[in-house]
């Protein structure tokens, strides 16, 4: 286990000693649950094939958010799928979504 800074440790007392409460209302908590559920549920297997240069990328990013990457691929799958994966465009560029 890495180590625990102060602040940390502090949260972490915190937590044990019942002084943390969630600040979820029970409609936030039910979609939470439901969102669980449903990505919990992973009953197909998949191959795909995938360029070694794209697979390192999505290794590193599955790194900075501390997840493996089948989480991560199957999580940016998940939000295409249900309209929630929005693409972003810089500044100064324009989305066609015709082409």
């Amino acid at each position: 286990m890495s180590e625990v800074d102060a602040y940390e440790l502090e949260i972490l007392k915190a937590f044990e000693s019942g002084q943390l409460k969630s600040i979820a209302s029970k409609s936030e908590l039910a979609k939470f649950k439901t969102a669980a559920r449903a990505s919990a549920i992973k009953d197909k297997r998949v191959n795909i094939r995938l360029s070694s240069v794209d697979l390192t990328d999505i290794q590193v990013k599955a790194m900075e958010e501390g997840v493996p990457y089948q989480t991560l691929i199957t999580s940016v799958l998940h939000k295409y799928v249900n309209g929630k994966l929005v693409e972003r465009t810089t500044k100064g560029t324009k989305s066609d979504p015709s082409k």
